[in-house]
């Protein structure tokens, strides 16, 4: 029995909560206990279920004489990114779990008040103030499987067992011909690894998690704020059992290897849904795996979430909410075009709005839109799906991306009669837009009208909150964005020193950077002439156009981000 447990027992026949005699009869049970084979009953257990006391009433009284609140666990909600600033393993270990932050101030339910010394290290190890609140040992360890997952090991935990296994006792999950799962019992190491790979993911907050065969051995990397991170990876010989699993949990072919495939998994993790889009590619050592994560709830939807300056925010405001046109969204992949028009429709998203999408694939689900996913197969392109969607009626559309004339045409002309047309290109730059359309084939002239806007957009990691503190750049730093004496003097120039919820990089979470080119009259002339980007484009500065680098500048002496990220995003970009 722990001194937690003696001090409690000891408090409850001091508060005429038990008596001696339950005190006494609850030993007896207890003794009776021979099986060598199994640990003996705890005491504090065996009051609770002989003397039906519950296990609340036992957190109250070492509340009130500690001096602290009680939660009820049942009721508990929590956001991934406190799941993420306490990681599992440390949640377990202490038996806590986390309620809430405000501030610095991290509230925790713990078990054990007695326990001093594990708050002090959680406080230590967090860099946090924890404020503590009583409740039930067993209630703070099933909120932790529920929202962790339930009987979790970790990645270090599972390899270790790999290592010590011999290679003839791993089977490859195989599945029958009628596509059922084999369920021999040698593959659910595999399972256990395969999902503790993923869930790891989640938890780190990871977009993408590569599984990538190289000669000798079998590489895992997760792309974390845009950048891939590698972890520990499985030994060369279960290459072939993980591919296998993963393929079987996306619905894909198995036994084909020769091509690639796409294919979708849906997984519970952390107390929510999570979509993973995967895609397979034959490789010269194997099938390399991509799994895009989609955490729905994840989604920020809001203009301020992606970055915008206040200044910015308004005359995207004004954009989104003209009555017709086209306006693009441009960047390579993987820069936040997407999420940008979800927040776009977001803001105008109103009852009195017909709003329809036609994406390859529906990432995400938006309320009170109409969404309508791409089916190469059976004929539903962007441009079939574009013309049906104009006989619905809709105000506003959304086209996930214009790759070709056909597309093109149909969207400039549903701009030219009375909707508002939302779609992405792939260009560097906002006035690249306009020479894109045209080497697709739209005339000038077209342009020239439909066209409202193009914004170009590169996403830069944020400073992490939790460690960020301010410093001096060197005269090099600031000579490599041109950043002026009179500039610097009145920034706030931040880093991040590193921390266990930024994994010591000191950056958490992303912002977009942008650049806004407006067609006006003058503009309009110029397309209408078929001039060239760079002559656009300096127009377009005369007029007031920031760069994408101009606006990363912004955010540097705001203490947002930091000058190497803006330096390596923007490169090239110094006009």
């Amino acid at each position: 029995m722990t001194s937690a447990d003696d001090f409690v027992i000891q408090l409850a026949i001091d508060k005429g909560l038990l008596t001696q005699d339950q005190l006494d009869a609850a030993n007896a049970r207890v003794s009776e206990h021979t099986d060598l084979t199994t640990a003996p009953p705890k005491l504090l257990d065996t009051i609770i279920s002989m003397h039906r006391i519950k296990p609340m009433q036992f957190s109250k009284l070492l509340a009130d004489e500690f001096g602290m609140p009680t939660v009820d666990m049942h009721g508990v909600r929590v956001t991934g990114d406190l799941l993420t600033l306490l990681p599992r393993a440390l949640a377990a270990r202490y038996n806590v779990f986390p309620l809430s932050l405000e501030g610095n101030n991290l509230r925790v339910a713990i078990s054990d008040p007695l326990d001093v010394d594990a708050i002090d290290s959680l406080g230590h190890v967090l860099k946090l103030n924890i404020e503590p609140a009583v409740a039930p040992a067993d209630d703070i360890r099933n909120c932790i499987d529920r929202f962790y997952g339930k009987d979790v090991e970790t990645l270090d935990t599972l390899l270790g067992d790999f290592g010590a296994v011999d290679e003839s006792q791993i089977t490859t999950t195989t599945a029958a011909a009628d596509g059922q799962e084999s369920t021999d019992d040698n593959d659910a190491p595999i399972i256990r690894l395969v999902y503790q790979i993923i869930l790891e993911a989640i938890q780190r907050r990871a977009s993408d998690i590569h599984l990538e065969p190289l000669e000798k051995r079998f590489r895992v990397r997760y792309r974390i704020d845009g950048v891939l991170i590698e972890v520990d990876s499985p030994p060369k010989r279960l290459q072939l059992a993980m591919i296998s699993r993963l393929k079987i949990m996306a619905n894909i072919s198995i036994a084909e290897k020769r091509i690639p495939q796409d294919g979708r998994i849906q997984i519970a993790a952390s107390g929510k849904q999570i979509d993973l889009r995967v895609s397979s590619l034959p490789t010269a050592h194997g099938e390399s795996i991509v799994m895009r994560i989609l955490d729905k709830e994840g989604l920020s939807l809001g203009l301020p979430e992606l970055g915008f300056m206040s200044d910015d925010q308004a005359v995207m405001e004004r954009i989104i909410s003209m009555p017709d046109g086209i306006f693009l969204v441009t960047g390579p992949t993987g820069s936040g075009k997407t999420t940008t028009l979800y927040s776009c429709l977001h803001y105008i998203n109103k009852p009195d709005r017909k709003l329809i999408t036609v994406e390859d694939p529906v990432e995400y689900q938006l309320s009170g839109v109409n969404q309508v996913p791409v089916r190469h197969e059976v004929g539903m392109t962007f441009a079939s799906a574009l013309r049906a969607m104009l006989r619905q009626a809709p105000n506003i559309v959304m086209v996930g991306e214009i790759r070709d004339l056909e597309t093109a045409e149909i969207a400039i002309n549903a701009s030219l009669t009375g909707h508002m047309v939302f779609s992405t290109l792939h260009t560097n730059d906002a006035p690249g837009a306009v020479t894109r359309l045209i080497d697709i084939g739209v005339k000038p002239f077209l342009v020239s009208t439909s066209l409202r806007a193009a914004m170009a957009q590169r996403l830069v990691r944020k400073i992490c909150k939790h460690c960020k503190q301010p410093y001096t750049p060197d005269p090099r730093e600031l000579r490599s964005l041109n950043i002026t004496p009179q500039q610097a003097a009145g920034a706030t120039f931040m880093h991040g020193a590193g921390c266990e919820p930024c994994n010591s990089t000191g950056y958490r979470g992303r912002a977009g950077i942008f650049e806004i080119f407006i067609v006006n009259e003058e503009i309009q002339r110029m397309i209408y002439d078929n001039v060239g980007t760079a002559r656009l484009r300096e127009k377009a500065r005369s007029l007031g156009m920031r760069t994408m680098r101009e606006d990363g500048i912004r955010k540097v002496l705001t203490g947002m981000t930091t000058i190497e990220e803006v330096v390596s995003i923007t490169v090239g970009d110094a006009n």
